[in-house]
């Protein structure tokens, strides 16, 4: 089976948290990130990465199916746990640098 890429973008339920987490919280945020660099360590996952002004984040990843995608960001702790919401589309890469390094 061929797999397709999928973006989907995650939004602090709160945008104010960005500056006032709970220690919960911020436990929450280390899972979110753990998760994500699981996923790209299992190859999953393109690029994923928050706003700096703190409005949205983007995950960038590829999936068998859409089925499989909803359960990829169903499964991201944060979205689980309720402290961002997700909204999922299918995505296309169509031009990429071969290496970036911020």
């Amino acid at each position: 089976m061929s797999k397709q890429a999928f973006v989907y973008v995650v939004r602090l339920i709160r945008p104010e948290i960005v500056d006032s987490m709970s220690p919960l919280e911020e436990e929450v945020v280390e899972e979110h990130f753990s998760y994500l660099k699981r996923k790209l360590d299992e190859g999953s996952l393109i690029l994923a990465g928050p706003c700096l002004d703190g409005f949205f984040g983007i995950v960038i990843f590829e999936a068998v199916s859409p089925e499989e995608a909803q359960q990829f960001m169903n499964n991201d702790p944060a979205i689980r746990k309720g402290l961002m919401t997700g909204e999922i589309h299918p995505f296309r890469v169509s031009l990429m640098k071969s290496s970036y390094k911020d």
